[in-house]
């Protein structure tokens, strides 16, 4: 073969081998962040994430406590109807208090594991596609762990309190979360606040690790057929692929988180006294109400709520990172 054969040869494998490369925006790891900038960014950003997205939580919670399929539009009528405004805020007080320290252990177990996990991948010799979703998919689910422990009673307080003002849904009213935090204490002792808990688990920590993985495997995708190297439209790519991921995590899941809403807010009545709901007491109920359909009901502001929640915390996370940056 001639010089000139085996230059153009050369030239065309560079060429191809560049082709395949997938040129994504640099990762920041747990090592190149300042910490106390992290922590103190991260609750003020999440914290307005959790303000404007509190309303569809209280939509979603009403709609799988009611006994009846209720719609959206007739919930927040109602709501607007009786408490105004202020009715799309209960528990936000208390939700907001537990979101911090929450976002905390989840942001540090997030980035440890994933940090960690992927090292241990990357020493296998795995691919760096098959190392990233492995790393991603750990991290999702230590983080949701370790996040449970601290929201599990703060969902518990919150979601008591939006529910009220209807007395189908409550029989017990709270003036605010001190006041539920005491009765709750009082009557089912320090085990009902965390009612749902191991649902609560099973529920968040599958759900997250898939989230997890596969955001890291939609991103990639994207960033592939996009095949740019200067980083840019990086937030449009975050948020298409935080929607991808959150779609099919809200449907698997559904059926568990309207399970465990139930055991977290209802009772049940026996012998003039109440007592908290068993999971069997609880799916018998739903199977009464309107069989497998009725687990799937606030299924409508949950994907909404998810995917919402999901693109905000993505894109707010990521330049969070950016921000917090060791100089």
């Amino acid at each position: 073969m001639s010089l000139g054969a085996l230059m153009r040869e050369e030239k065309r494998a560079t060429t191809s081998s560049s082709s395949s490369r997938v040129h994504m925006p640099k990762d920041i790891d747990w090592q190149m962040l300042d910490k106390q900038r992290f922590f103190f960014l991260g609750a003020a950003l999440f914290s307005g994430v959790s303000t404007a997205l509190h309303p569809i939580l209280v939509l979603k919670t009403r709609q799988q406590v009611s006994p009846t399929r209720v719609s959206c539009a007739n919930i927040s009528l109602a709501i607007a109807r009786l408490d105004g405004p202020r009715g799309f805020y209960k528990g936000f007080g208390t939700s907001l208090l537990g979101t911090i320290p929450a976002r905390a252990l989840y942001m540090t177990a997030l980035e440890i594991t994933k940090s960690s996990v992927g090292q241990a991948t990357v020493r296998l010799g795995l691919s760096d596609t098959t190392s990233m979703a492995i790393a991603n998919g750990a991290a999702g689910l230590t983080s949701a762990m370790a996040a449970q422990i601290v929201w599990t009673p703060i969902d518990v307080v919150s979601q008591r309190l939006m529910v009220q003002g209807d007395m189908s849904l409550s029989s017990c009213r709270y003036t605010n979360g001190f006041d539920a935090f005491r009765k709750i204490l009082y009557t089912d002792g320090p085990r009902g606040f965390y009612r749902g808990f191991g649902l609560s688990i099973l529920t968040y920590a599958p759900s997250n690790a898939v989230w997890w993985a596969s955001y890291s495997l939609a991103q990639r995708s994207i960033w592939s057929r996009l095949k740019r190297q200067d980083g840019g439209g990086s937030v449009v790519v975050q948020a298409l692929s935080a929607a991808t991921a959150s779609g099919c995590s809200a449907l698997i899941t559904m059926p568990v988180d309207t399970i465990k809403t139930r055991l977290q807010v209802l009772d049940a009545e026996e012998n003039g006294r109440r007592r908290a709901m068993t999971v069997m007491q609880t799916v018998k109920s739903l199977m009464k109400e309107g069989g497998f359909g009725a687990c799937y009901r606030g299924l409508g502001p949950r994907w909404v709520s998810m995917s919402m929640s999901a693109t905000t915390m993505i894109t707010t996370y990521e330049f969070l990172k950016r921000l917090a940056v060791k100089k």
